[in-house]
């Protein structure tokens, strides 16, 4: 969805989950604009990529984009990186070697950046740098690493010339730092193909702290804005005292925005649990059971939510409700973690709550996406632009 509002158009969505398909499926039922002309294709990205390539002559693609499963990678799986079958960065990286994408925009958890991941994670970067240069089906990986980083020193300009190779770019990116209402922090890969001479650079970053904690405790405009009168407000936690009386001491604001919190994102939203209208707030259903307990605690409503997590065996409950103002903790529901997401209202998630907030959990911010992929998309049409006015050129000097 972020792809499509930066102007991309999918010649194909594969995607294996039964549920994101059920919830893309309903929506493009319903007419969702933004979904309703998806060539969506349930099943394993591995045997469409290989029935693809046999269909002929290929169109040029513009853009590759994909979440590998994170689960070898994440703090809260298992952790056995390319001991794990669920691992489908080989997958990815014969995705781009097959369609020689112009671009290609790849995101992960964190975890991947672990110091106990860094030989794969360097290996996972010469990769997407040389696809060509494919595993052999007796080597290991380790191996083939090897082999990748003796073409790597030999010289960028002079394997280009006999392969496709592509300018990767990895960054840690935190979705709050971008106007996404959720401290969720994800790594993603971005690579242009050398041919295209494309200098590329991470969007820059539009949100801090230091301008919510600005607007919270020296000017009071964030409270203010909710209506929350000063007998109310809370005061200054103790373990950002430090960090308040520096920005205090400011001669001018933070040039950035404020980090937006959980309550800026809900803040218009009915108690899920009083009587409201259905058909303007889609998937917003009360959810009891919700208990708080030491290392088990829910997001405060004036900060950025903590990441919201899919689970391995259902949905933890920490990371997917809210402290009230009364201090009680609550579950969100589907829409308000939607909106945590930054998906539209509008958009219906298919299924119970626990598959509802599984392919939240899973998901990219909407937003996250959208400003990485515009960045990407004004790269190729300057590359576009380039090609035309030097083929301009050729032809009025011929």
């Amino acid at each position: 969805m972020g792809l499509s509002l930066a102007g991309f158009k999918p010649l194909a969505v594969v995607e294996w989950d039964k549920w994101a398909c059920d919830t893309i499926r309903q929506n493009q039922e319903r007419g969702f604009p933004l979904v309703q002309d998806w060539p969506l294709v349930e099943g394993d990205v591995r045997e469409w990529i290989r029935n693809f390539s046999k269909s002929g002559s290929l169109p040029e693609f513009d853009l590759v984009a994909g979440g590998p499963p994170c689960q070898p990678f994440s703090m809260g799986g298992k952790h056995q990186a390319y001991h794990d079958d669920r691992d489908m960065f080989p997958a990815a990286v014969e995705v781009v070697r097959k369609l020689r994408p112009r671009a290609f925009i790849i995101e992960n958890v964190k975890g991947l950046t672990r110091s106990s991941f860094h030989n794969y994670y360097q290996y996972i970067l010469l990769q997407f740098e040389y696809p060509t240069i494919a595993k052999k089906p007796d080597e290991s990986w380790s191996e083939h690493y090897q082999r990748l980083q003796k073409v790597s020193s030999s010289g960028r300009d002079k394997i280009s010339k006999l392969t496709l190779t592509y300018s990767v770019q990895p960054k840690l990116l935190n979705a709050a730092n971008h106007g996404v209402p959720q401290k969720r922090e994800r790594v993603f890969l971005v690579g242009f193909r050398s041919d295209l001479d494309v200098q590329w650079n991470f969007p820059t970053e539009t949100h801090s702290l230091d301008a919510l904690l600005f607007d919270q405790w020296v000017t009071g405009e964030y409270w203010d804005r909710h209506a929350i009168a000063r007998k109310h407000r809370p005061a200054v936690p103790a373990s950002l005292a430090v960090v308040v009386d520096r920005i205090r001491g400011l001669r001018l604001p933070p040039t950035r925005h404020a980090w937006r919190t959980t309550r800026d994102a809900l803040v218009d939203l009915p108690s899920p649990d009083v009587k409201f209208d259905t058909d303007l707030h889609f998937n917003h259903k009360f959810q009891d059971g919700a208990k708080s307990y030491p290392g088990h605690t829910g997001s405060v409503l004036d900060a950025p939510a903590k990441t919201l997590k899919a689970g391995d065996h259902g949905v933890p409950g920490g990371e997917n409700m809210m402290v009230k103002d009364d201090g009680s903790p609550r579950y969100f529901t589907v829409r308000e973690s939607a909106r945590l997401q930054t998906f539209p209202d509008g958009y219906v998630l298919h299924g119970s709550w626990t598959e509802a907030m599984r392919q939240l959990g899973n998901a990219v911010p909407v937003r996250l996406a959208y400003v990485v992929a515009a960045g990407v998309a004004e790269k190729l049409v300057e590359s576009r632009l380039r090609d035309i006015s030097h083929g301009m050129r050729q032809g009025i000097a011929a």
